[in-house]
């Protein structure tokens, strides 16, 4: 049995289930895109499964060999610099489009896929799509306008900001926030998500399949992800919540994710986000649940 890892072994987590996998009796190689397309060689045939890729190993696999992809870190394509900015377009644009292309003939069973990775870079739509299943979720706004975004901010008690993409901690909106001059300069560079600050407490939730395991995070920081003495309390989530957990799972076509929480004073379980790649081994190692094992046999089904 042949399993790839989208990613290298700079990666702790990806050497953790690289090694998980081996011990289980499986095949494991690391499929690291920056090697395409200078040291790793992709073919395919469109409309056929006769395709292939050599690693810079020399090992050579055809895609009908590879049973299961983790994906863990997509680092693009590494096209050599050329003097020729239009050369160099050219060239970036076909390595990424045989990438793509092959990423997604692959027969192999990806957790997760080229369309769950694309759909989570859509944040406003994957919430969206989490209201639309039932699932609540903060009043939220993305916006470049000044004047509706100092409207819905000033229609909350209390709010926060972040980059509509991700890439940047939660932050309180203040004053000198909504300062007229600092604010449109800022929103003619990129727009921004605004949102209602929910009081209460964070809830992490990792979904591998069918399986559910949840951890409270204490911590006094606005965006726990500051934070390196946060507490991870294992807690065991309301049936309802459970069945939202794998609703969401489907929505937005995971195998696998970590959906975090907000629970609000009234008790209602509130969804911030989804990731289809998230890290785990602190979280596994500070609650015990088995999330490399459950990882391992989703790949090995």
């Amino acid at each position: 049995m042949n399993i790839l890892i989208l990613g290298n072994p700079q990666d702790v987590h990806a050497v953790a289930i690289k090694q998980a996998i081996t011990a289980a009796g499986a095949i494991a190689d690391y499929l690291d895109t920056s090697l395409f397309p200078q040291h790793l060689k992709l073919s395919w045939q469109p409309g056929t499964t006769t395709g292939c890729l050599r690693l810079p190993s020399g090992k050579l696999l055809r895609i009908t060999d590879i049973y299961s992809v983790y994906w863990r870190t997509f680092s693009g394509v590494n096209v050599p610099s050329l003097q020729d900015e239009y050369q160099q377009r050219i060239a970036t644009n076909d390595a990424m489009g045989t990438l793509r292309s092959l990423m997604q003939a692959c027969p192999a069973r990806w957790v997760n896929s080229w369309q769950a990775y694309e759909l989570h870079k859509e944040k406003p739509l994957q919430l969206s799509m989490v209201k639309n299943v039932g699932v609540k979720i903060p009043k939220t706004l993305i916006s470049n306008d000044q004047e509706e975004i100092i409207q819905f901010t000033n229609s909350l008690e209390k709010a926060i900001f972040k980059p509509v993409y991700g890439g940047a901690h939660t932050k309180p909106v203040t004053p000198e926030h909504l300062e007229p001059k600092r604010l449109e300069l800022a929103l003619r560079l990129a727009p921004v998500t605004i949102q209602e600050y929910i009081p209460g407490t964070n809830i992490r939730t990792y979904v591998i399949g069918d399986a559910i395991y949840s951890a409270e995070i204490r911590s006094s920081h606005l965006d726990f992800r500051e934070d390196r003495e946060a507490e991870l309390i294992p807690v065991e989530l309301p049936a309802s919540v459970q069945q939202q957990c794998l609703a969401i799972t489907k929505a937005l076509m995971l195998d696998w994710t970590a959906i975090d929480w907000r629970l609000n004073p009234n008790g209602e379980y509130v969804f911030l986000e989804a990731n289809p790649s998230p890290m785990f081994l602190h979280f596994e190692n500070q609650t015990g649940f088995p999330i490399t094992q459950k990882l391992v046999q989703l790949l090995m089904q």
